[in-house]
């Protein structure tokens, strides 16, 4: 039983990739994370000898801290956080060690583009995205990084604005972060990122099926095609139907992970007349 301002890795792996995950801070001192440096999914790196200087940043929200073995150092950066006005402030049990020995993901993050001066990474894309272009933001923000910054832009400028604001392109042609194969954007981030958890390999596959027209490929993926392509007919501003387009994906992760199973029946009717 986890103690009082204490998570389990068990529950935590839990929350991790839904909408109301807590926000994951990594305090790991420089040669821990020289040792092992990757990062629970989701996780942002913060030094725990200045909490006092960064600790209201997290006012009114739900926090996780993550030291190396669940000690002293991440207890009293939960404590601080909890001063701070945090509306919780959680230590995890064992800490990284315990996570990476019982080989849960890891994100590499010498696999991560840079990140701005506000610790964020930025991407860039072509502007009106159907499936690969939302579906990779909401991978990236649930499992990776939960500020990242998307901009979206004309095909012709992708390469020009990634150059002149440091952004990173990604699915389109010649990127690194695109399409292999016949595999998508969406894959080419998962192989990349380490990212083995089960619901996201199957969501993959629908993702795929939708993006590259091969709707056989899985039999929601017609659905997913047709639920992206009303969005970005229901929004003329991109930022807006990715935000849209969160809440789908929220939803196509959730039924992957927790309802495949579950049915849905009518009662039973006589002579084709509702009850």
């Amino acid at each position: 039983m986890s103690s009082i301002n204490t998570i389990s890795p068990e529950k935590l792996a839990r929350l991790i990739g839904v909408a109301h995950c807590p926000t994951l801070i990594d305090v790991r001192v420089d040669d821990e994370w020289r040792a092992d440096p990757r990062f629970i999914p989701g996780a942002v790196r913060c030094a725990a000898d200045s909490v006092g200087q960064w600790s209201g940043a997290f006012a009114e929200r739900a926090v996780v801290v993550i030291d190396q073995d669940g000690g002293a150092l991440g207890a009293g950066v939960a404590a601080w956080l909890r001063c701070a006005r945090a509306s919780s402030a959680d230590l995890l049990t064992g800490g990284h060690f315990e996570w990476a020995q019982a080989k849960r993901p890891l994100v590499p993050g010498a696999k991560l583009p840079p990140r701005d001066a506000r610790g964020r990474t930025v991407w860039v894309t072509r502007s009106r995205p159907k499936v690969d272009r939302i579906a990779c933001p909401w991978l990236i923000r649930r499992f990776v990084d939960p500020n990242a910054v998307f901009l979206f832009v004309s095909a012709a400028d992708v390469q020009g604005v990634a150059e002149r604001f440091s952004a990173t392109p990604f699915d389109i042609d010649g990127a690194f972060w695109s399409h292999r194969g016949e595999r998508c954007t969406f894959d080419t981030m998962l192989d990349e990122w380490d990212l083995e958890i089960e619901p996201l390999r199957k969501l993959a596959v629908i993702v795929r099926g939708a993006d590259t027209a091969r709707l056989d490929l899985a039999p929601e993926a017609a659905g997913l095609l047709a639920a992206s392509l009303g969005l970005s007919r229901t929004y003329t501003d991109d930022l807006e139907q990715l935000e849209g387009g969160m809440r789908l994906y929220d939803a196509f992760y959730r039924w992957q992970r927790d309802a495949t199973d579950e049915p849905h029946s009518w009662p039973a009717t006589k002579a084709g007349k509702a009850p």
